[in-house]
């Protein structure tokens, strides 16, 4: 199993739903998907344009992790909301991933019920990315 994989399990163990690892593409200015959990609403290698947003500035550029725990909280950040939203999913978390110059490379990405991340979940979800970093980066290069 890859690494991308494993991470996946673990993050469903704690009651992610929806798993996505997005590659940023500065060159392009592109995102596209490396890993999905759900290939039929999103399928892996799909792209979107990268947009320098709040949502950008926040999560990428200050590398904080965005999380939203209601559907109005994420819907203002992602085009795709109602498709989320149809797939029974009320929160959503993007963990940056940065390597070893400090610029990030790509986001895990994790949709569940709404009021899923909590601060324990949250700090479970860090410390099981941390754990990845490696390989997440060596998988996206």
């Amino acid at each position: 199993m890859s690494a991308e994989a494993d991470l996946h399990h673990a993050c469903a163990e704690l009651g992610t739903i929806l798993f996505t690892i997005t590659v940023l593409d500065p060159a392009r200015a592109l995102v596209w998907r490396s890993y999905t959990s759900h290939p039929t609403e999103y399928p892996q290698q799909g792209t979107k344009p990268q947009t320098r947003d709040e949502w950008f500035i926040n999560c990428i550029e200050q590398k904080n992790t965005f999380v939203a725990n209601t559907a109005p909280e994420f819907a203002k950040h992602f085009f795709d909301h109602e498709l989320i939203t149809s797939m029974g999913l009320g929160s959503a978390c993007n963990i940056p991933v940065w390597d070893d110059q400090g610029v990030v490379r790509l986001t895990v990405n994790l949709l569940a019920e709404p009021g899923h991340f909590t601060p324990g979940k949250l700090a479970s979800y860090h410390k099981l990315v941390a754990a990845a970093r490696p390989a997440l980066l060596a998988a996206a290069a």
